[in-house]
């Protein structure tokens, strides 16, 4: 089982990622690029990050 630290830890990781990926769609959407795989990207990074917030309310 997955403790308590290393599900804070992923979720940071996880959080960090969405940010970086939101400020590559911003700038691409700002030179009109396709943000279609940033968009599932940030969609597959909610879904990891509400699960990693379920495990975490299931260990408290």
């Amino acid at each position: 089982m997955v403790g308590k630290r290393e599900l804070l830890a992923k979720l940071d990781e996880l959080k960090s990622d969405y940010v970086r990926i939101q400020s590559d769609m911003d700038k691409l959407e700002y030179v009109r690029g396709r943000v279609s795989s940033a968009e599932q990207q940030l969609i597959r990074l909610e879904e990891e990050i509400a699960e990693v917030n379920r495990q975490l309310d299931e260990i408290e």
